[in-house]
């Protein structure tokens, strides 16, 4: 994993670039930082490759492509679980987005979505009869707001 000492200023011109927008070309890019595209594109390899860029994220406007809701679910497991059947069972079915092992109460946190609330509901019971799950609380996301520089 690369330290911010390892990257220059190309290279936080080039973060920035694909912040603003991760469809940008490597022709783009590379005309804006005043380079060819492959020299831009090896320092986009580079980056991915050190762990700079985790990966390209798809964000929705859901007022478009029908009603969603997105909630967390904690999850609790038997004592002897271990964290492999944890993920296993949290990771079971389409609508899980992501999933966290946690350490204390609860063991997991599951980041889920359902078209509507009847659709959230029969999600969550098929959580409950997963592995050894022993209980769920869930809280249904009200609004959603990712800070304009998060990665």
């Amino acid at each position: 994993m690369a330290g911010s000492e390892d990257l220059d200023d190309i290279d936080h011109a080039i973060l920035g670039l694909l912040r603003d927008d991760a469809r940008r070309t490597v022709k783009d890019i590379a005309e804006r930082v005043n380079l060819s595209p492959a020299p831009v594109k090896r320092r986009i390899d580079r980056l991915e490759r050190i762990g700079v860029i985790a990966g390209y994220t798809l964000v929705l406007d859901h007022s478009k492509v029908g009603p969603s809701i997105e909630a967390f679910t904690e999850l609790r497991f038997a004592g002897n679980t271990n964290a492999e059947e944890i993920l296993d069972a949290a990771t079971a079915l389409p609508e899980v987005r992501e999933a966290f092992t946690t350490a204390g109460d609860p063991d997991a946190l599951v980041r889920l979505r359902a078209t509507d609330v009847a659709h959230l509901q029969r999600v969550i019971s098929e959580l409950r009869r997963s592995g050894n799950i022993t209980g769920t609380k869930t809280l249904i996301v009200l609004e959603r707001r990712v800070p304009p520089d998060a990665v």
